[in-house]
């Protein structure tokens, strides 16, 4: 067990300091012993890990999508309506962006995936396919109009997102990315709710910037991780 938490642990540092590799120069330009020596290993213990910097680069943008799937996890378990429970995944992927080396460089490989072998398109479908499934959820609560193509809806809110969070990095390193998402919502929201909706769509883009679910209070329902 010893000997199995201490390789756990040195794959775990390879990862990390791939991750500050990656995000600083990109897959081209990064080499093995740059990724080696920010990790803090020998190139031998990163080569028993990974053979090669496509591997590498494959398990970076694995980890930074269990981070964010595991952020969407416990939204989603929080049983929000459906479209606070989008909002708040767009917020929360926006702070993993804000706050974890992982998740940025993640997002950077996966714009640069056709350099290193075949088009990483996982990450992205399984987002499109959550947000599908929610917007269905949100046309049953009301939340949505009737009207809106929740395939079409899901297709743009991550093009949009990822538009967005990706101006934000080059303007500003993604300092005001939060403020880009709620206006990305403030713009979007009231062409797709229902005109009759009991909901403020101000509101609702404000759960951006605060994080606080509308209608619960913190006893019933904690607010989303700062």
């Amino acid at each position: 067990m010893v000997l199995q938490d201490r390789a756990k642990a040195t794959r775990e540092a390879i990862i990390a300091g791939a991750a500050t590799i990656f995000e600083e120069h990109g897959y081209g330009s990064a080499s093995l012993s740059q990724v080696a020596e920010a990790a803090g290993v020998t190139k031998g213990a990163l080569y028993f890990h990974f053979k090669s910097k496509d591997d590498l680069a494959r398990a970076v943008i694995e980890e930074q999508h269990r981070l964010v799937v595991a952020e969407s996890e416990g939204i989603l378990s929080e049983r929000y309506p459906a479209l606070v429970a989008v909002i708040l995944m767009c917020r929360a992927f926006g702070l993993k962006l804000v706050h974890e080396p992982v998740v940025r460089a993640g997002i950077r490989l996966t714009m640069e995936a056709t350099t290193f072998g075949l088009p990483v398109k996982g990450p992205y479908e399984d987002w499109i396919a959550t947000m599908e499934q929610l917007i269905h959820r949100a046309k049953v609560e009301n939340q949505i109009r009737s009207s809106v193509a929740p395939a079409v809806l899901a297709r743009y809110i991550v093009a949009s997102f990822t538009g967005v969070q990706m101006v934000s990095e080059v303007l500003t390193s993604r300092a005001d990315v939060l403020q880009r998402i709620e206006e990305m919502w403030h713009l979007l929201l009231p062409g797709i709710m229902p005109e009759d909706s009991q909901e403020n769509p101000q509101a609702l883009s404000g759960l951006v910037a605060t994080g606080y679910p509308l209608r619960w209070n913190d006893r019933e329902h904690p607010d989303v991780h700062q």
